[in-house]
């Protein structure tokens, strides 16, 4: 693993002017990219695409074996081409060249060789070299095939800049999945509401707050003013605490164990934001309180179960 991180480091400081010639010949099309490759470089190549399409740039994989016989028709005029190859001389390729140039196609290669036959047909080089291999033979295509997989994803993610691809125009290509639902459902939609939500004021005897939790378990209580404004939030590791810290809990109350000013969510906020709210951090959180933005007052509770739990009614939405 070690081998192929400093593979990759090195390859990130050779890029130069034509990384940024790259992008641009694949922006200046408005058609589809075409990759193609064979081998296990041919399996890097089909993993480029799929990045490629799930984040705006239409891409297809092109079998350089089977190019030459039919799959050409691929191709609409000037349809530019990423190569992907190690040594640089795959014969199936350079077979290639003089279609492409006939239909106009700019051609770019990711190749383990800058110095190669295909190398000299390339309109751009992308450097994809590596010192060595990680297997002790230096045979396999390890490092090679993480450098090449990883020049793909920085054209992917320069494109994904170049075009401002946000997280909505993510979301509308992912409409299934995890990732679709996060996207596109919103907090409201999935929190629990008032009556199903453990509640608590600050003077609440730390049993009270117990007995509320265990009533509606979804691993915290909600501790509000008289007007539903957010004071703070008692979870089950609070109450662990408070029983390892204290002989004698019976004279405890919510105010003495619960976190104040906690992490909090807005109900309009997509489950996306949510998530990142309870993981992207030091230490992680299981639970959010959802708080109107304007006012303060609470309306019920967010877990991170969820989040990922599998909602049939999803599926009902997608394909209504």
């Amino acid at each position: 693993m070690e081998i192929e991180a400093q593979a990759i480091a090195r390859a990130a400081l050779r890029l130069d002017g034509n990384f940024s010639r790259a992008v641009e010949l694949i922006l200046g099309h408005s058609g589809k990219l075409v990759v193609t490759a064979l081998g296990k470089s041919g399996h890097v190549a089909r993993k480029i695409v799929a990045t490629l399409c799930s984040t705006g740039t239409p891409a297809v994989f092109l079998h350089a074996a089977e190019a030459s016989h039919g799959d050409l028709g691929i191709y609409a005029p000037g349809d530019p081409t990423l190569m992907v190859s190690k040594s640089g001389s795959t014969p199936e390729l350079l077979h290639l060249i003089p279609f492409l140039r006939e239909l106009g196609s700019g051609r770019i290669g990711i190749l383990g060789n800058p110095g190669s036959p295909l190398a000299a047909h390339m309109d751009v080089v992308l450097d994809g070299s590596v010192e060595r291999e990680a297997d002790p033979q230096n045979l396999t295509p390890t490092a090679s095939a993480t450098v090449a997989l990883s020049l793909g994803h920085a054209l992917a993610v320069a494109l994904i800049r170049a075009r401002n691809f946000g997280v909505e125009d993510f979301g509308r290509f992912h409409p299934g999945g995890h990732i679709g639902r996060t996207i596109k459902l919103t907090v409201r939609e999935v929190m629990h509401q008032q009556g199903e939500v453990a509640w608590a004021s600050p003077d609440d005897s730390l049993k009270q707050v117990v007995i509320a939790m265990t009533h509606h378990p979804h691993g915290a209580a909600c501790v509000t003013d008289s007007e539903q404004r957010l004071i703070g939030i008692v979870t089950d590791g609070d109450v662990r605490r408070a029983l390892q810290a204290n002989d004698d809990i019976r004279g405890l109350r919510a105010r003495d164990v619960m976190t104040v000013n906690p992490v909090r969510v807005a109900p309009e906020a997509r489950l996306l934001d949510a998530l990142r709210l309870m993981e992207d951090r030091p230490s992680q959180i299981s639970v959010l309180p959802v708080v109107e933005s304007a006012t303060g007052i609470c309306l019920g509770l967010l877990r991170l179960h969820d989040v990922y739990r599998v909602d049939p009614a999803w599926g009902q939405r997608l394909s209504g």
